[in-house]
């Protein structure tokens, strides 16, 4: 008995380490270079009407974060920095 406790916790550890040193984020667009926050800030402003600020602060998010979500609108929670990040008043400064 005191074996399969033993057991279940040493695989119970492996699947946390693996989960922690994966590189599940960078499969989502986290750890980007900065050379490529340019193309992801013009697919990710493609859709808005309001192309020009959508893209000064898409640029600036992805330079700090490293990081632009996948998608014209919406899946912020691949990137916690870009989609945590807001203006003095409150709201998101990442588009």
């Amino acid at each position: 008995m005191a074996s399969f406790n033993r057991n279940s916790l040493l695989v119970l550890l492996s699947l946390l380490l693996l989960i922690t040193f994966s590189n599940v984020p960078e499969v989502y667009g986290a750890k980007l270079h900065p050379s490529e926050c340019k193309p992801r800030c013009n697919y990710r402003c493609s859709a808005t009407s309001h192309r020009k600020p959508c893209m000064f602060f898409c640029l600036k998010c992805c330079a700090t974060c490293l990081c632009v979500p996948p998608g014209t609108y919406g899946n912020k929670e691949t990137c916690p920095c870009y989609n945590n990040w807001k203006t003095k008043e409150g709201s998101p400064k990442c588009p």
